[in-house]
């Protein structure tokens, strides 16, 4: 490491010759290999990005000059360079190295971005910004071919053509082939457009062409056959017609090739497009045998590349998904599975290998896909579309526009639900549960466990209209799988314990939770607590609710969920609405945004693991039946979970939410 170890910021990269930053790029790939196998995150798109990294902070004044990159999961190299080396084997750990650009972590971070397609958009607005303050700092947009699927990246180029800011997109494609295109004559064109005694010639012959009478016709020659050539030659006209200058593609591994091309192209005027070709998991044989794989890893063994053991042997709700996805269309030909480019995420690779004319994986288009399975419902076919939870806040108008008010049966099966983990706020799932139940004719479902998922899966196939929402974590099942498909009565919730007068209203993963909480609040405070499965959110289950507003005489929800619109302020809205006497508390995640970390530590910092839930309940408990013994006689022991309720002789007054 003799070369990073000295870098300190990109200034230092400009200290190399090009010969040392080559050996460089060798020790970033080293320093990201090491850490990424001990923390897991992006490996194959990191290694890929190196020389495009290094050529960048070579070229460009940055920090003064803006670098934004799309998705940002590409930026481990970035942040070797800028000042964080030694923390690299921090990324995407607890109050470690964020796994993605982050404003608040250094200022080399223009731009936060976890999601796709944002940083053409974001860079036209940075450009907007400088010229508006008079200022002359060049902007670069990073952006791949698959984030190049999304429609807001051809919507910003689209404005960028018309706008004609100064500019620079590169395109880093690592899925094409470039065998053809990048060779003898590419190379050979690009240097002649990009050769400044090239462009000066050219300009000269448009100003001489311009003292001809005939000036017009003249030009509109020329431009045609330049027109003519490159679309012979080279693979962007598409571009072209959007109004950006294109050249390209150059190898994104020729570092010297790289550092020249972006010294020629970064005083172009214009909005100007760089095709780079680049190979994924360059230089880990196992990452380039298969990138696909190693896009997102966890731990591995990084000789040998192979994955370390996973901690549980229950399968995931992912898993349970895919397998039960199969199952469906097994047995009903209308079932057809859609998702916006997370097929293997989504646990849907078996299923598009066994009906692949039942499987549609459109690109990074997640509004496209909800409209799209919409169609498909208006036809008759019963439509799944699989998504992350925070990827189908892009879609939100498709749900309500598109799905909802024509009342159609498509079933929304969101992976991801509640906080993910060590990708952090960018992709945490807390908020459907706010933004959905919004929606009419909507049913959300969150299951409890495998089985109660495998069971709601079946049962939304009886659904003829409406929409079928089921959310689940990142996480593996509660309680081992069963052979049988239990039952499960459509919209209802369930008991888990006996009544007691305080009751835990639990939302999906908080069922066991609560549970344990219960269990712990009963040995060790004598406190009885009962515990109602609410695996329905939307509609709520009025009969049960109606029960517990009669007996209850403590109401508390807890939800993975963000509290605000989420399903504890339902429930209080409910309680308020009906006249409810007793105290009420909803546990959810706060009004803020949750850092990255494992999801065991963020549910702790939430106060939404067994040690919060338990807290939280007994310092409610205590905070509103202090006097005279209350307490003990609103929680009356008898035995185990299931208690005899026993009458407090005092009416509580309100309805508390805090």
């Amino acid at each position: 490491m003799k070369h990073l170890n000295q870098i300190n910021g990109p200034a230092d990269t400009k200290k190399l010759s090009i010969e040392e930053l080559v050996e460089l790029a060798v020790e970033c790939r080293h320093a990201i290999v090491g850490a990424v196998s001990e923390t897991g995150g992006h490996l194959a798109s990191n290694l890929g990005s190196v020389e495009l990294t290094l050529a960048l902070h070579y070229v460009f004044d940055i920090p003064r000059d803006r670098v934004i990159w799309d998705v940002s999961h590409q930026t481990y190299t970035h942040k070797l360079l800028t000042g964080r080396r030694d923390r690299i084997a921090t990324i995407r750990q607890y109050g470690g190295l964020a796994g993605y650009s982050k404003r608040t972590e250094s200022e080399y971070d223009h731009f936060g971005a976890g999601h796709a397609s944002t940083s053409i958009s974001a860079a036209l607005g940075f450009a907007a910004a400088r010229d508006q303050a008079g200022d002359d700092h060049r902007v670069v947009a990073v952006i791949g071919d698959g984030s190049m699927t999304g429609g807001l990246a051809f919507e910003a180029m689209n404005n960028a053509g018309s706008l004609r800011k100064n500019l620079l997109v590169i395109l880093n494609d690592n899925t094409w082939s470039i065998s053809k295109n990048v060779g003898s004559i590419s190379r050979y064109l690009t240097n002649i457009m990009t050769d400044e005694k090239v462009r000066k010639l050219r300009e000269e012959v448009w100003e001489l062409t311009g003292k001809f009478k005939r000036r017009d016709r003249i030009r509109s020659t020329i431009a045609r056959l330049e027109q003519s050539i490159k679309s012979l030659l080279v693979p962007g006209m598409l571009f072209e017609n959007l109004g950006f200058k294109y050249f390209g593609p150059i190898d994104g591994h020729d570092l010297p090739m790289m550092v020249k091309t972006l010294g020629d192209l970064k005083d172009l005027n214009g909005p100007v497009l760089l095709h780079v070709a680049t190979v994924k998991g360059k230089g880990f044989g196992p990452a380039e045998d298969d990138a696909f794989s190693y896009h997102g890893v966890g731990k591995f063994d990084k000789v040998t590349g192979k994955a370390a053991p996973k901690g549980s042997a229950l399968p995931s709700f992912t898993k349970v998904y895919g397998d039960t996805i199969c199952e469906l269309a097994e047995k009903d030909e209308r079932v057809v599975a859609i998702t916006a480019a997370m097929t293997s995420g989504t646990g849907l690779v078996k299923y598009a290998e066994k009906f692949p004319e039942r499987f549609y994986d459109v690109g990074i288009a997640e509004a496209h896909a909800a409209c799209f399975s919409a169609g498909l419902a208006a036809e008759g076919m019963r439509p799944y579309l699989t998504v992350y939870s925070t990827f189908m806040q892009r879609a939100y108008d498709q749900v309500i526009h598109d799905m909802a008010i024509q009342n159609l049966p498509v079933v929304i099966c969101m992976d991801r639900a509640g906080l993910v983990g060590n990708d952090g706020p960018t992709h945490h799932g807390v908020f459907d549960l706010s933004y959905l139940q919004t929606v009419p004719n909507m049913t959300i479902g969150a299951p409890a466990d495998g089985n109660e998922m495998r069971a709601m899966m079946h049962q939304s196939l009886d659904q003829d209209s409406g929409i079928v929402a089921i959310r689940y974590p990142r996480d593996s099942v509660a309680t081992p799988m069963t052979e049988e498909i239990p039952h499960i009565e459509w919209g209802r919730w369930q008991r888990m314990t006996d009544d007691t007068d305080v009751v835990v209203l639990a939302v999906g993963t908080m069922v066991q939770t609560a549970l344990a909480a219960a269990e712990r609040l009963a040995e060790s405070e004598g406190i009885d607590v009962s515990v109602v499965n609410c695996r329905f959110v939307k509609p709520l289950d009025y009969a049960m609710l109606a029960d517990i507003e009669q007996r209850a005489r403590v109401v508390i929800t807890a939800e993975e969920n963000q509290r605000l619109g989420g399903f504890g302020q339902t429930i209080a809205d409910h309680l308020l609405s009906a006249g409810f006497k007793g105290k009420f508390l909803a546990l959810a995640i706060p009004d803020q945004f949750t850092v990255h970390g494992s999801r065991a530590e963020l549910l702790r910092d939430v106060g939404l693991d067994v040690d919060g839930l338990s807290s939280s309940i007994r310092e409610f408990l205590h905070d509103n039946f202090k006097m005279g013994g209350l307490l003990q006689k609103l929680s009356f022991r008898k035995n185990g979970l299931g208690r005899k309720k026993e009458e407090a002789g005092v009416r509580m007054t309100g309805t508390d939410s805090d």
